[in-house]
């Protein structure tokens, strides 16, 4: 379960940077994640919990945006999405199109953050 190791570099990565922009509490990762990354989404989900126990990003919770498989067709001269991942054909004139441009995705695309109360005087 590949997932639990990726799970644990996106802590990381966010622990990382709540630390750098000075102990702001993360609430939310956006993730990226492409049809043909290999990833299983509720894998992810289930691993991402575990790994953020005990954690300065405990609670926090992960947001993932599916990014759909878009090839480049040859003979439409254009990128396009491809409505399944088990027909490698232009959905516009059936050409084989091999240039994948997007689905491979796995990225931390963000943080949303809660700045830290400061106490007034």
């Amino acid at each position: 379960m590949h997932e639990l190791s990726i799970a644990m570099s996106l802590v990381d990565a966010a622990c990382e940077k709540a630390a750098e922009l000075g102990g702001v509490r993360v609430d939310v990762l956006n993730v990226r994640l492409g049809a043909l990354s290999g990833v299983v989404r509720e894998a992810l989900e289930f691993s991402f919990e575990l790994a953020a126990e005990g954690t300065a990003i405990a609670g926090a919770r992960l947001a993932i945006e599916e990014v759909p498989v878009t090839v480049h067709c040859p003979r439409c001269a254009r990128d396009l999405q491809l409505p399944s991942i088990q027909h490698f054909r232009c959905p516009a004139c059936q050409a084989p199109t091999p240039d994948v441009v997007g689905g491979r995705e796995l990225e931390l695309a963000s943080l949303e953050v809660t700045e830290p109360c400061s106490l007034a005087s």
